[in-house]
Parts: C-alpha cells; structure tokens; sequence
C-alpha cells in the first residue's frame, strides 16, 4: 500500500476510533433502507469522518450531541478548518449528514429527543391551533397558515417577551395589516389575511380578553361574487400540452400522470399528492378520493389515457419501496410520498415545456370544467364530477359556457331583419315599448296602468313616465 493510499484512509480510520463508531453501522443501515445512492451514503460516511476530527481535537462526548453542538461544528470550526485532508468540507453535505447522525443517535436512545424552546409567543400558537383543530375543525394546512400569520404577528410586535394584547392599538394592526399586503397580488389573499388575524381575536374574546376594537379596526377589501372570469386553456393550448407530455427528463411519466389526473379528472394539487395505490380500482376502472377538501370520499371513473400514464409510471418508473402512496419522491428518501408543492411544479414546467405563459396549477380545473360545459353537459353534471358541495359554487363556469350565453343575450337594436332608418328619440322610444330591443323594459312599461305602479320609487315612475311620452309623441 502507497503512502498516498494509507493517508487516504487516516480519516476513516479516525471515524472507526471515534465515539461515532459504534452506531456507524445503523446510520449505514439507515441509509440503506430510505434509497440513498451508493455513492451519496459514502459521501455521508467521509462527512462523519470531518466531523470524528472534529471531536477528537475537542474530546467531544457523542451524548452531548445536539442542534447547538453541530451549529458550533458548520459555523464556528467549518469556516476556520484546518483538518489533515482528505475530508469533506461542503457546508450542505455536512449538515445533512449530521442531521442524519441525529435522527439515528435518537433512534437509539443515545441522544435525547429535541425540545422545542417554549416561549411565551410559541405557548400561544399551540393553544390557539388546538382550538382550530378541535373547536373549528380546520384542515391542517388551514391551520398552518393561520398559525404561521399569528405567530408573524405575535413575533412582531412582542419578540420573545410576555404577551398583551391590551398594549396592541388599531393603528398598529392596520401598519401590520399595510406591510403584509405588500407581498400579496390579489384581494382575496389580503381579505384571508385579516379573516385570519379577526379568527385569532375571536378565541381571545372566547378566552375572556376584551379585544372587540382591535376586531373592528380590521377591514376586508371588498371581494365581489362571480367577478371575475375563470382562466382556462383553450383548444390549441390544450393540444401542446398534451403533445409536450411522453418526455425523457427524469421524472418524465412521473410528471404525465399528474398533469393527466389534473387535466381529465380536475383533481387538486393535494389530491393528486394524497393518491394511495389502494384508492384505484384497475378492474372497475375507478378512483376513489378519500381525503377531499370537503372531507368526503369520493369515487370517480379512471379515463383510459389517465389510468395508461399511471400504469406507465408505476411500471417503469416508481422506484421500489413499501409506500402505498402512488407518487413518491424521485431521490432518497423515495419512500415519502410528493407533497402538493411538487404537483405544483411538475405542473409548471410542463406549462414551460409547451410553451404556455402559465404557472397555476388549478388553471387544468378550470379547463375540465370549460371541456364539459362545451361538450353539452349541464352545471348540475359539473357540479358533480368536481365535488362541490354547492351549486353556488359551479355557477361562475356559466360564464364559460359561451354557446348557452349567446342563445339567452338580448339583440341589440339594429340586429334584427327590419330596413335600417335613423335612429331618433321618438324611434327609440317605441322600440322600448314595443320591446324589439328591451323585452324586460317593454314589459315593465305595460304595467304602468297596474295597482302596482303605484309602490315603485318616485325615480323609477319618473323614468318611466318619460319614457311612455316619448313612445306616445
């Protein structure tokens, strides 16, 4: 053996004389199970070696190990390192390696477990999500959102000192108010803003405190129903997305399955993450969604091109390992299921890839609905195949469904079959009347002569009256 060779090994010489040594085998064997490459966990290994160093110099105890311990080791002795090479000195690896040596540490009870530090503002979010959970029900994603705009709040305004909601002025949540809206694009997400901070004020007036000005000082920008226009992708653009899918990056049919299950199904982002191989029925040719935001189970048929992507997936694709969850994380650990921010992703480069100027991954729902509402399906059939609880809710695809639309539109004056003469004042007066342009107006004015005219409002007879001089002149 070289000189070279034998100082190559001195480092993992010093791992195998170290108090690491002991538990090297089942940080191996942890690897091992979650998927990690061969090289990566040797990688891991060399890290562990910088770090055995590292407590030989300082006659660190491996019980003393923790948080602190390995921030003093990546920002107080990384940055000055001088340690006999080779060894490993990238700042990720490193902290992913130690982060790893404390979860199998605590595995085997040779490290405590981490307690959180319980600080007055921290004590107060646990309360105030126990009662989200248990008094609210909300969803747990709601509850992080609400919990992490409470806690900006808090944090702002107390630090980590004792908690008085009677020192808060209106004036100081509307500067908060005023701050957070800066990062915000839309209405809606200011107008959940302060939905959030008037829930919070809510369970401390349940809780006895007196904050009902605080609750009143807090205004929601108005937020008009049925408004706006669903955004939806039209023919063509549904044909290049479409023809972008069946790529060879890696994750490719991990990726056509998901942008499949959005575009036919109209199944959400965490719908999608959430999809257990226990939830399709391969014979029935159905899926079944148990974990829906209305917190229903539903069962939907499984389109022919939706369910051959999966299989695709699953088949040649999906990496082996004990998770029922159909789509998996692609690198280790690989047995955790996609959370919905990487449906999200997967679904934005694949607008990318097709080169359509979109990023919102709920923008396929849309384009579901819009595909049945032209196919002559009814808002009652949309209603159901994307599980609304109300109908109220479906009602803004009618703007969508532009051959219904143009079948109810009123004529405007001039389109109809009659010779075109000059339009006056008095032509345009018995047009109203006689309703070929203003049924709806026509026939109000036929009921001036009724017992009723007599209860409209004072402007609305005084319209009405002009209207009928100028039709009779």
């Amino acid at each position: 053996m070289t000189s070279q060779q034998r100082h190559a090994r001195r480092p993992i010489d010093q791992l195998r004389a170290s108090p690491i040594a002991p538990h090297l085998d089942a940080f191996e064997r942890y690897l091992d199970d979650r998927g990690y490459a061969g090289t990566t966990s040797k990688n891991y290994i060399l890290c562990l070696a910088h770090v055995a160093q590292w407590m030989n110099q300082c006659q660190f105890v491996i019980e003393h190990l923790d948080e602190g311990s390995v921030a003093q080791f990546l920002d107080g002795h990384l940055p000055r390192c001088q340690c006999r090479d080779p060894v490993v000195r990238r700042y990720g690896d490193l902290r992913a390696a130690l982060g790893h040596l404390l979860v199998v540490l605590r595995a085997e009870a040779v490290i405590p477990e981490q307690v959180p530090e319980m600080t007055p503002v921290a004590e107060e979010l646990r309360h105030y999500d126990a009662h989200l959970n248990h008094a609210r029900g909300l969803a747990p994603r709601t509850r992080r959102n609400r919990v992490r705009t409470v806690g900006r709040f808090l944090s702002d305004r107390f630090g980590n000192g004792r908690i008085d909601l009677s020192m808060i002025t209106p004036e100081e949540m509307r500067e908060f108010v005023v701050r957070q809206s800066r990062h915000y694009n839309a209405r809606s997400s200011v107008a959940a803003l302060i939905s959030t901070l008037r829930s919070y004020f809510r369970f401390r007036t349940a809780c006895g405190d007196q904050v009902q000005a605080l609750t009143g000082a807090l205004m929601a920008p108005p937020i008009w129903p049925q408004a706006t226009l669903p955004k939806a992708l039209s023919g063509t653009e549904i044909h290049r997305l479409v023809a972008s899918l069946g790529g060879t990056q890696p994750g490719a049919r991990r990726d056509d399955a998901m942008v499949r299950c959005a575009l036919d199904l109209g199944l959400r982002c965490g719908e999608i993450a959430r999809l257990s191989l226990d939830d399709i029925d391969w014979c029935a040719g159905t899926i079944t969604l148990r974990t829906t935001k209305g917190g229903r189970e539903d069962r939907l048929p499984l389109p022919q091109t939706t369910g051959e992507a999966i299989a695709d997936y699953l088949r040649f694709e999906r990496p082996p390992n004990p998770s029922r969850a159909v789509f998996v994380r692609r690198l280790a650990p690989n047995d955790r299921p996609l959370g919905p921010d990487c449906v999200r992703k997967s679904i934005r480069q694949a607008y990318a890839r097709a080169g359509l100027p979109y990023t919102g991954a709920h923008l396929l729902r849309h384009t579901m609905a819009g595909r049945l509402l032209e196919s002559g399906s009814s808002l009652k059939e949309v209603a159901d195949v994307l599980r609304h609880r109300s109908l109220n809710t479906t009602l803004i695809y009618a703007k969508l469904d532009v051959g219904s639309l143009s079948a109810v539109a009123l004529p405007r004056w001039g389109d109809d079959d009659t010779p075109q003469r000059q339009s006056t004042p008095q032509t345009r007066g018995r047009a109203r009347c006689q309703g070929t342009a203003y049924p709806l107006r026509a026939a109000y004015l036929a009921s001036l002569h009724s017992s009723h005219y007599s209860d409209a409002p004072v402007a609305v007879r005084r319209d009405l009256q002009r209207d009928c001089a100028v039709a009779g002149s």
